[in-house]
């Protein structure tokens, strides 16, 4: 009898589970706008050109070749991808360890969008490997070096994808009404934040140490020693800025989302990741400053390549650091989001130029992507605001969490300081 019992329970619970996600599968709000058809245009056309990727090879959709192995999906979709989602790493730092709780309602449309973007960023990768399945190798493995950089990368997108998940899986159990779960999840957060802190702080630099081996092949300007060291700083003001320019839009796109602490303080929250993006900034300034003065590269400034380094560096380093002092000083919200999109700018800019423009500078025939390529990287793009939509619509991310979910945090926090329980209560219910 209890057997069945537990039987019809499982049926019925399983029934009601099937119900609620189908129902959720349906799309909320308007079908034809312009987003959507722009975005299902980019979608099949990046379907079909994946699929021709697959079927005849690289060649048949892109520019690649041994004298040029990466190209547009390796330096914008992984390397420039990876750099924007180094807000996720920063933010849990300054809420999880610093116990800054004025960031922590952006905390989780943070960790999603960093999540999304390893994920994609990660099938983007496949479409770049001649041998796709080969992909596996270091997680089986099947004759890889364990002191190969490469190697390294690898295990830490793989764990870091992992640690990103646990940090955002509470918010799944709260929209799926799995109490349980959710304290069992809850109780792993801060474990899984260290974790995926001390990966990122390594990949982050990882990705740049990739390149130390190439200096016989990158232009002198943009190589140096201190390459794993230059990506590593520029990934916190780069995540922080597309914080700060994502936020903006979702604070319009997900207004009837937004909890009231948000909409209360978010232009507080805006103007704090503003100032901690010009320090970081100033930082990275005088960095490549003394990077530069001790290569001894003054001979390259009278160059047509040192007018481009001197463009990157003060177009879109420099000046946005100027603009985010001036708008912390200031209070000037709108002019700390026009700095955000120019840094994020200033980030494409240096990864492509390391990656792809200075890299082989001297070559006659240098590699220039295909328009294939640039609709397959859109593809990968949109695809990944689609998912962050779905959720966003869905899930409290911006949204408060269900009631149930708020007092069991409460219970949880009273273990604090009765001061800063004060505080966590006004930030986050």
């Amino acid at each position: 009898m209890n057997k069945q019992n537990g039987r019809a329970l499982l049926v019925g619970e399983s029934r009601r589970f099937l119900r609620f996600f189908l129902n959720e599968l349906k799309p909320k709000g308007k079908l034809l706008t312009p987003f959507n058809i722009i975005a299902a245009a980019v979608l099949v056309l990046g379907a079909v050109l994946i699929v021709i990727r697959f079927i005849y090879g690289l060649g048949a959709v892109t520019n690649l070749s041994q004298e040029f192995p990466w190209g547009l999906w390796i330096g914008f979709d992984v390397i420039t991808g990876v750099a924007f989602a180094g807000g996720a790493y920063v933010l849990t730092f300054m809420v999880y360890i610093l116990r800054l709780e004025k960031y922590k309602p952006i905390v989780r449309i943070t960790v999603l969008n960093g999540f999304l973007a390893y994920v994609f960023y990660a099938g983007a990768l496949l479409l770049d490997l001649g041998r796709p399945w080969n992909v596996i190798n270091p997680i089986i493995g099947n004759s890889f070096g364990v002191s190969s950089v490469m190697f390294l990368v690898a295990w830490h997108f793989m764990l870091y994808m992992m640690a990103e998940f646990i940090e955002f899986s509470p918010a799944v159990a709260e929209w799926l009404g799995w109490k349980r779960a959710r304290k069992i999840l809850g109780s792993l957060t801060l474990g899984a934040v260290i974790f995926g802190i001390t990966l990122s702080t390594l990949h982050q630099s990882g990705l740049g140490a990739l390149f130390l081996m190439a200096r016989n092949k990158i232009h002198p300007l943009w190589y140096s020693e201190f390459i794993p060291i230059l990506f590593f700083v520029s990934s916190i003001f780069a995540g922080l800025s597309m914080v700060i320019f994502e936020g903006s839009i979702s604070h319009k796109v997900f207004r009837h989302r937004l909890s009231p602490g948000l909409r209360t303080n978010y232009d507080d929250i805006v103007l704090g990741l503003a100032k901690i993006c010009a320090g970081t900034m100033y930082v990275y300034f005088f960095l490549e400053i003394l990077v530069f003065i001790h290569g001894q590269k003054w001979g390259y400034l009278a160059t047509s390549w040192g007018a481009w380094y001197l463009f990157e560096l003060i177009g879109f380093v420099l000046i946005p650091c100027l603009l985010f002092t001036h708008a912390v000083r200031y209070e000037r919200t709108r002019l700390a989001r026009y700095a955000s999109l120019l840094t994020l700018l200033g980030i494409v800019l240096n990864r492509l130029n390391v990656s792809i423009i200075a890299f082989k500078w001297y070559a006659p025939n240098h590699y220039l992507p295909t328009w294939m390529e640039v609709a397959v990287t859109l593809a990968v793009v949109f695809a990944e605001l689609i998912v962050l939509r779905w959720i966003v619509n869905r899930m409290p991310i911006l949204s408060e969490p269900p009631l149930w979910a708020r007092k069991e945090k409460v219970a949880v926090n009273k273990s604090i300081k009765p001061k800063e329980y004060e505080e966590w209560k006004v930030t986050t219910m």
